[in-house]
């Protein structure tokens, strides 16, 4: 007779999703968790960068009007802005807490690591399962060279009280464009050093190369084909040495070079769970190499994108697989953004995919800043592309301009329903708005 059906080693969303489906289904649950209920999204990554991010949004719109009907542009006070995001935030991790109790579900603030397949050594105590889950995220890798000891993280970043006058970022992924994007309006000295020739690999190249001319313009300067050999404290800062030999000096200095799972120290390989630096190998139901283990979220060696909503996606899968559900896990077309200033998204089939088989597919751009300026707050280089396949349906779309957020997400769920032009004509949107413009020309389009 074990404790518990299923054992949760995390909180966050690649977690209680799942968790919540569980145990209204009547089965007795446990979370084992390290740090604070809620994990990285809910406490140290997304919650915390979009609140930080929102009045720089706004600046950034107030930015495109000047010279036509603003004269000053304010500016963002960062030490009052980090105490709203604490403030916000530090409310969720004990509603997270009572909402496990109002589960059913035990809170076991503590190390987990498995003892055996059923068994989860919690601090002081064992606690067993008939199942458990894996959900302990990635972290921040950093490079070891010599002066590492002065890295920051983005968790680091996301809670300083005082705005650095220098500020270097290594790394030109995600993490680093989106902190340059607010760097830059907060008047630092900002420096990107990237071991290749461009920005944002993931997303289409005629965007990313829009928001880096965007952010030299703005001020910030980067280092292509460069790598950090070592960095130094001086008497006012530091001192970051690069391959070639060049020196920036900066005040605080993040690296967002990657990221790595929290797999090891889990006693994975004393069961026989097979895992390695990119995470637990599943099948496609989600199950470890021992069978009754599952890993969900981040912490999987997988291809689909590491976010949020598949955490959630993961987590809920597992759940039902447990309850009985025998299909394989299946992924809707998942999409992904950037919260650079302007937005930068896509969804489905990319651009480079459509463009090396144009016998597949249609690529369809529309210069919809030009085009419809009323519409787009005055945002001249806002830009939609769509993908659509011989059979007529939006297969992809990548978005560039202010509203990318809401616009990707009405174009995923045109794609996952195969929804056609004709059941469009017979919709009724909101006008003026974006998607109002979206769904009239995926209309035409799809037709």
């Amino acid at each position: 007779m074990y404790d518990y059906d299923v054992i949760y080693i995390g909180s966050g969303h690649s977690c209680w999703h799942g968790a919540k489906v569980l145990a209204e289904a009547g089965k007795k649950v446990a979370f084992v968790e390290r740090d604070i209920a809620g994990g990285t999204c809910t406490n140290y990554g997304c919650n915390a960068k979009i609140l930080l991010d929102s009045p720089f949004g706004l600046v950034d719109g107030l930015e495109r009007y000047k010279g036509l009907c603003v004269d000053d542009v304010p500016s963002i006070h960062w030490k009052p802005l980090m105490d709203y995001k604490k403030n916000t935030l530090k409310v969720y991790p004990p509603a997270l807490e009572k909402m496990f109790a109002a589960m059913g579900a035990d809170y076991f603030k503590a190390e987990g690591k498995l003892i055996d397949a059923h068994t989860v050594s919690a601090g002081d105590r064992n606690i067993t399962a008939e199942y458990i889950v894996i959900g302990t995220g990635e972290r921040a890798k950093r490079h070891d060279i010599p002066g590492k000891e002065y890295i920051h993280d983005s968790r680091d970043m996301l809670s300083i009280d005082e705005f650095p006058a220098r500020i270097v970022l290594i790394g030109a992924g995600i993490i680093s464009m989106e902190f340059a994007s607010m760097a830059v309006k907060m008047g630092a000295e900002t420096t990107i050093i990237q071991y290749n020739d461009r920005v944002l690999s993931m997303y289409p190249k005629k965007y990313t190369a829009r928001i880096t001319e965007k952010l030299k313009k703005e001020g910030a300067r980067f280092c292509f084909n460069e790598s950090v050999t070592r960095i130094d404290k001086t008497q006012d800062g530091y001192r970051v040495t690069l391959k070639s030999g060049a020196v920036v000096e900066a005040d605080y200095i993040l690296e967002a070079t990657g990221r790595q799972a929290n797999a090891d120290g889990l006693g994975l390989e004393g069961i026989g769970v097979e895992f390695s630096g990119k995470g637990i190998k599943v099948n496609e139901y989600l199950q470890s190499s021992v069978p009754n283990i599952y890993a969900s979220g981040d912490v999987i060696d997988k291809r689909i994108p590491r976010l949020t909503p598949t955490a959630s996606f993961e987590s809920i899968y597992i759940a039902e697989h447990i309850l009985g559900k025998k299909d394989p896990i299946c992924y809707p077309a998942v999409p992904n953004l950037v919260f650079t200033l302007p937005r930068i998204a896509q969804v489905g089939v990319s651009i480079d995919e459509a463009e090396k088989n144009p016998d597949k597919y249609r690529i369809e751009v529309v210069p919809y800043g030009k085009g419809m300026l009323f519409d787009s707050s005055n945002e001249e280089d806002n830009e939609f592309t769509f993908i659509i396949d011989k059979e007529k349906h939006l297969v992809g779309a990548a978005f560039y301009g202010s509203e990318a957020a809401h616009l990707v997400n009405f174009a995923t769920l045109v794609i996952n329903k195969q929804i056609t032009g004709g059941e469009l004509d017979h919709m009724i949107f909101a006008f003026p708005a974006q998607t109002y413009g979206l769904y009239s020309m995926l209309a035409n389009m799809l037709k």
